[in-house]
């Protein structure tokens, strides 16, 4: 019905209330002659979830509860507060409804004027882009809503130290030691040089470097101990201590705090009381293989365990970090396979993952992508040896299911083999004169974490790596003009698009669309910090906390980033019940209205930040 209230006093009412106070008083005043008033008695609904809607509701009076798919309460809005700018954006129906729980006056703003004010006034516009983004936190819970995931996977290490920590000096005696081990009835305690940890006395250490060689007890514990030994972060998860320990074939591994402060230790019994039979033991039956064909025996059980971890409802960041440690043990295993038969490397060498396993978020259906760095006292023998063990792992690789990459970004190209030197100069040219093919090459090798060997190669190249790149400008803005490349594939007016030809036609390809933009996203914003995250949620992370991603943004692409990847991985494990190979390419009729909504609201939500980075770095200019 037409507006039967005083115009101004509806200006009024609108000036009080974002976003209308931010409009221009021109907008503003012209905008109550636009309204119509409606009237909704208590318990009525104003929009419903499956209808069609056209018009902007704001709340004059009273309030209102909005509801999702699964009828859960997402907002309560009171007066002032305005409905319906989703489906005026995203599409009809609507997913969601909105009840009045009093009664209530609404304002109602037709489809095109809502339209005409977003194109003519950005912060309003932005207003709304906000409000639509939030909804994706609930999103990623919805989806995931049994939440039955497996304990390992979601325990983090620190929950498992107990109890007080256990320990003696460096100056202490090995008697000194083993009777604060029998008082404290532990079977190993961490030996400390001050506040650094120097070493790990285990009881297996008493019996076979002390009773066995007859050592005198007197002695220092120093002389027996495991000097530096490997820990676990309190940050980290249970199930990455668990594989530490089996692909290392140790028993206890002590635990540091964010300032390598040592906080206790954890035992694989510890672990096993979580959960004795969960899939993550693949990794230690790898570690056990005699040969290449056990290893891939071994690795081919991988899809099946994605599938079990997808129907547990485990999170893709913990699918994804599982299904990278499996890599890393059939990597390690073939490495040492291949060691065996050439013989020791002739100079220390650290052979690098690069990519997504490099980023622990590996999912099925990956090649590979490795190099080595060699240690620059190699002569030409020695590059002989390195070559002969990267084409040994290369081909054991392929035989265990992971293909040989289309781009030769692997360790049996010379290219990706080289000493430490030449990376230095090499990464060194891609930075500060970015051609086209740095720009290629550096999206998979700014993406590097050491698997196996001297693991201070690797630490030097990043240092360097880290310290040049917060000043090679020029080299930012060319990776941010490739990070807005790979738009999401979403149209003008919210439709999903398609892939037009091939033999996946009709489907949307997740992997360039949703997964890999954030990862470029995320990795620009580490370089130009110069932060060692390699992760995308920890860069994401280390973007927020340098200011260079505010919070709600910094949240909202966390949170799209783990959605997409979920419904990537649940596609993947659908393939792998129905025996079919499996792929990137989801066809939209395979997923649900939710799934549709919230992918539309992720996509969004990713270009958002792709025009954000776009504008920080000028990369319109950038030919």
């Amino acid at each position: 019905m037409p507006l039967d209230v005083e115009l101004a006093e509806v200006r009024d009412f609108l000036a009080r209330h974002e976003p209308f106070a931010g409009l221009p008083a021109a907008a503003l005043e012209a905008l109550p002659a636009r309204m119509s008033v409606e009237y909704f008695r208590r318990g009525t609904e104003i929009i419903a979830r499956g209808q069609d809607n056209h018009h902007l509701y704001v709340l004059r009076s009273g309030a209102a509860d909005v509801h999702d798919e699964q009828g859960t309460l997402v907002d309560r809005g009171e007066a002032g507060s305005s409905f319906g700018s989703i489906t005026l954006t995203r599409g009809n129906p609507s997913t969601f409804s909105v009840t009045a729980i009093e009664d209530s006056l609404a304002l109602l703003l037709p489809e095109e004027d809502f339209h005409a004010l977003c194109r003519a006034h950005p912060a309003f516009d932005a207003f709304y882009d906000a409000q639509r983004r939030s909804r994706m936190r609930g999103a990623v819970a919805e989806l995931r809503v049994s939440a039955t995931g497996s304990a390992i996977l979601t325990t983090p290490v620190r929950e498992l130290v107990t109890r007080e920590l256990v320990a003696v000096p460096t100056t202490a005696s090995i008697r000194e030691a083993a009777v604060a081990m029998a008082e404290q009835r532990v079977s190993s305690l961490l030996v400390m040089d001050g506040d650094r940890l120097a070493g790990i006395l285990t009881d297996r250490d008493l019996r076979t470097r002390v009773l066995a060689t007859g050592t005198d007890p007197a002695g220092p514990v120093s002389a027996v101990m495991t000097g530096d030994p490997v820990t676990a972060s309190v940050e980290s998860l249970a199930f990455e201590a668990l594989l530490e320990m089996t692909s290392r074939r140790i028993h206890h591994l002590p635990v540091v705090d964010a300032t390598g402060r040592p906080a206790g230790i954890v035992t694989t019994t510890d672990l096993l009381r979580l959960e004795e039979a969960n899939p993550v033991y693949l990794a230690g039956d790898v570690a056990k293989q005699p040969d290449v064909e056990g290893v891939a025996r071994a690795a081919s059980r991988l899809p099946r365990v994605v599938e079990a971890l997808v129907g547990q409802d485990a999170s893709a960041d913990d699918i994804g970090r599982v299904v990278t440690a499996v890599g890393d043990a059939v990597e390690r295993r073939v490495i040492a396979l291949a060691e065996a038969e050439l013989g020791p490397p002739p100079v220390p060498y650290c052979w690098v993952a690069l990519g997504s396993r490099a980023r622990l978020e590996q999912a099925l259906a990956t090649d590979q992508d490795t190099a080595v760095i060699i240690d620059d006292a190699v002569d030409a023998a020695g590059l002989a040896w390195f070559e002969a063990l990267a084409e040994r792992v290369t081909d054991g690789l392929v035989r265990c299911g992971y293909p040989r990459c289309k781009g030769d970004m692997m360790a049996s190209n010379p290219r990706w083999r080289r000493p430490l030197a030449r990376w230095r100069t090499e990464l060194t040219t891609w930075l500060t004169a970015p051609t086209p093919e740095a720009v290629l090459h550096s999206s998979i090798f700014f993406d590097m974490r050491p698997v196996h060997g001297d693991e201070s190669l690797h630490a030097r190249l990043q240092r360097h790596v880290l310290g040049a790149a917060p000043e090679a400008r020029t080299f930012l803005t060319h990776l941010a003009r490739q990070a807005g490349a790979h738009e999401p594939p979403l149209g003008f007016f919210r439709g999903f698009v398609l892939e037009k030809a091939g033999e996946h036609r009709h489907t949307l390809d997740i992997k360039r669309g949703g997964v890999l933009p954030v990862v470029e996203l995320a990795r620009v914003h580490a370089l130009a910090i110069g932060s060692p995250a390699v992760n995308t949620r920890a860069r994401i992370e280390a973007a927020r906390l340098a200011g260079v991603l505010g919070d709600e943004l910094a949240d909202d692409l966390r949170d799209a980033f783990e959605f997409i990847g979920y419904v990537r991985l649940r596609h993947q494990s659908e393939q792998v019940r129905a025996g079919r190979p499996t792929d990137n390419f989801v066809a939209p009729d395979d997923l649900s209205s939710f799934e549709k909504h919230h992918l539309r609201e992720a996509f969004a939500i990713v270009r958002s930040a792709q025009h954000s980075l776009g504008r920080r770095y000028l990369t319109h200019v950038v030919s």
